[in-house]
């Protein structure tokens, strides 16, 4: 896992809304969030389906996802 390019993609995704808007949507700190977005912290397997479904996007998307350019 690319913790960079996954705190990327989270960020992209999150498109505006507060970190605590996304955090209680999905049940977790805004601290634990910021943590990802931030690249320090991979969520557990639960978070990463909680933080999907919130996006709409795929575990694999947003956790596995390879992109050329990163």
């Amino acid at each position: 896992m690319n913790n960079k390019a996954i705190a990327s993609r989270l960020i992209k995704l999150r498109n505006g809304k507060s970190r605590e808007e996304v955090a209680k949507s999905c049940g977790i700190s805004i601290s634990a969030l910021a943590m990802y977005e931030q690249g320090e912290r991979i969520p557990r397997d639960d978070i990463k389906v909680r933080l999907a479904n919130y996006y709409g996007r795929t575990v694999n998307f947003i956790f596995f996802a390879h992109e050329e350019h990163e």
